[in-house]
């Protein structure tokens, strides 16, 4: 059978291979992006094999499971942990809705860990299924590059299998990072925090972003005394300055204790739990520290410095547009590349990848509007340019509109927390550039309006729009008044 491949950058219609390799491609990763990129290139024709670590919900150098970081130890599980915290606030909020709530009422972590268990059971068989039902042969070990075509799998019993390939793809993720600081063995990492055995009452969490944010909200709304430390002012630096404001007084709102400008210099274990003592001199102490201070390409493992693909330099797998490395055959997705490291961008990393190498269709991925959530509680959602990032990449005037106000819901239950909407418009064209919401059901929402930007939506079209109500959406196409004007960079004539 003829198939259409990318050869050299050009895409040539071939009906015979001059040279015999066991697979036209073999995935090293079966997380969201080697999965797809190996079931969508099976389906243009290709003969494919991928492999994967045995799974574990724990992941390490040897363990780690198909479906990968998003479905075993990541969005999946730290969602459905979330779920439950939601609960929590949700019990509070119903007695003003005349629910009487008399008996004590009991929290069972290990009740929900178990459910969340089997349902990344559930899914890591349904990846394989998936993988089967496609024609891609999936192989359980560990895989490294030994030459430009041929990858070396190390099975569970030490056997060593070498499979050529006339493509290779790297799809391996990441891995979570400890601090380098005495004692840090002591704490643990989101891997270890998604299966604590027990239910932490004191936890202390190191870093800003997502995972940090994520946890501190799991955990308070879960009961427990949540102490959350980062180093800048603000925690979510890279998000809109305003929406990061908003966050950190909801978390606060919520009995979240939060230390700016604050680092951990060492840990010590107690009698009483582990104490940490931040590079101020304080001391704290909890059940359980969580490091949360970023994840690394995983990459060490792979030999690729011996064949010659270019990393950069925290290990990030360099690729030009169409995902493709220093080594003509040799092509990655996903966390690996470090480019934006979200599941779904990984998804079209890998079916652009696909339809460039199989399918004849050279496509490069678009990372124009990519939105994405931050499952706080309450969350954040945002797509498009940051208010900061508009200034400094757009000539002239630019239209702030902001809301603040209490939602529906709020106004019975008595809950002092404010939802706040977002929009970014430029001026002269009158076209909305970015988008932010802060409050409940903000990622669905912010889905829809992804749709909106990507489509080069005006402010005019907002506000044309009927709304729906009641409801907290209908607030993005009523905002009439501009909160502020700012300038962006001067035009210039250079």
């Amino acid at each position: 059978m003829s198939r259409k491949m990318l050869i050299d950058g050009e895409v040539n219609q071939t009906t015979e291979e001059q040279t015999h390799y066991d697979f036209d491609l073999f995935v090293i990763g079966a997380g969201s992006g080697g999965v797809r990129a190996a079931r969508f290139s099976a389906g243009y024709g290709a003969k494919v094999g991928i492999c994967e670590l045995p799974f574990h919900p724990i992941s390490s150098e040897v363990i780690g499971g198909v479906g990968g970081t998003c479905v075993i130890r990541g969005c999946v599980p730290k969602k459905i942990l979330v779920y439950g915290a939601s609960f929590g606030g949700e019990l509070e909020d119903a007695r003003n809705y005349g629910w009487d709530l008399n008996e004590k009422i009991e929290f069972n972590w290990k009740k929900l860990l178990h459910k969340k268990t089997e349902e990344i059971s559930r899914l890591n068989g349904i990846y394989k299924r998936m993988l089967a039902n496609a024609g891609v042969k999936l192989l359980e070990g560990e895989g490294k590059i030994v030459r430009p075509n041929e990858v070396e799998v190390t099975q569970l019993d030490g056997t060593k299998l070498s499979y050529s390939a006339k493509h290779i793809l790297i799809a391996t993720g990441s891995r979570a990072q400890r601090l380098p600081i005495p004692g840090q063995e002591l704490g643990i990492t989101s891997d270890e925090a998604l299966s604590l055995e027990e239910f932490p009452k004191r936890a202390i969490i190191l870093g800003a972003g997502y995972i940090a944010v994520e946890f501190a909200s799991i955990w308070r709304g879960m009961g427990a005394t949540v102490d959350l430390f980062f180093r800048k002012e603000l925690p979510l630096r890279g998000f809109d300055d305003e929406m990061r404001s908003v966050v950190a007084r909801n978390l606060e709102a919520r009995g979240i204790n939060l230390h700016p400008k604050t680092n951990f210099s060492k840990l010590i274990k107690t009698a009483d739990g582990i104490k940490v003592i931040t590079e101020h001199g304080e001391e704290f102490t909890a059940d359980v520290v969580l490091f949360a201070i970023g994840r690394a390409p995983n990459t060490k493992r792979l030999n690729l410095s011996a064949v010659g693909v270019e990393t950069d330099e925290i290990g990030a797998i360099k690729v030009d547009e169409y995902s493709r490395t220093s080594v003509p055959s040799i092509w990655a997705v996903g966390d690996v590349t470090n480019r934006i490291n979200l599941t779904p961008v990984a998804l079209m990393e890998g079916t652009c990848f696909a339809k460039t190498v199989f399918d004849g269709k050279p496509s490069k991925p678009d990372y124009s509007y990519v939105p994405c959530a931050v499952f706080s509680i309450p969350p954040l959602s945002v797509v498009g340019l940051s208010e900061e990032q508009a200034i400094e990449q757009v000539n002239g005037e630019l239209l702030i509109f902001t809301s603040t106000f209490n939602p529906m819901k709020n106004t019975v239950s008595g809950r002092q927390e404010k939802t706040v909407m977002k929009l970014i418009v430029e001026a002269e064209t009158d076209k909305v550039l970015g988008a932010a919401m802060c409050g409940p059901d903000a990622p669905e929402i912010m889905q829809g309006i992804a749709v909106a930007l990507k489509c080069g939506a005006t402010k005019a079209q907002f506000d044309s729009t009927v709304g729906i109500h009641p409801s907290a959406a209908e607030e993005f196409v009523t905002m009439r008044t501009v909160t502020r004007r700012v300038n962006g960079k001067p035009k210039t004539n250079l």
